[in-house]
């Protein structure tokens, strides 16, 4: 992982409109925030390159095909480093994070229906080298989902 972005306060707003609508022209943020079409192209993709954003559909997994969605707390013995890296290259795992608590790592799958679940979670996930656990947390529904948090 490369060092932080500092970001200035015209760059957070750029982001901030994006945030809000992704599809936004850049001729629409420069008249918001005051700079020409050009630079806000230019900063976009400084943000882009640098990885501090990313400008994509979320889609809503059940009107797609995905059926059934978990999180999947998982407890490891030693390095948590390979587990994680494991998880993360699975396609049909959207989010990992390693925690403090009760799971060492949480990870959120996305899968067509409980058949797939059951077959990531005993062929692929629970024979990790180094897992020890999983609790799988099923998702009944999606109350909240949203990207516009702003920046700080």
């Amino acid at each position: 992982m490369s060092a932080p972005v500092q970001l200035d306060a015209m760059s957070k707003q750029i982001i901030e409109h994006l945030q809000e609508d992704g599809r936004q022209s850049y001729a629409t943020i420069a008249r918001a925030v005051g700079l020409s079409e050009a630079a806000v192209r230019q900063r976009v993709q400084r943000l882009l390159d640098a990885e501090v954003m990313q400008i994509v559909a979320v889609t809503d997994p059940l009107q797609v095909g995905f059926h059934r969605q978990a999180m999947i707390g998982i407890s490891v013995d030693g390095d948590l480093r390979p587990v994680g890296d494991a998880l993360a290259a699975m396609s049909e795992v959207s989010y990992v994070v390693t925690t403090a608590g009760s799971f060492d790592l949480l990870a959120e799958i996305v899968c067509e229906d409980d058949d797939e679940l059951l077959a990531l979670l005993t062929g692929r996930i629970r024979t990790l080298p180094g897992v020890r656990s999983t609790e799988t947390f099923v998702y009944l529904k999606l109350n909240k989902q949203h990207y516009n948090w702003g920046t700080r």
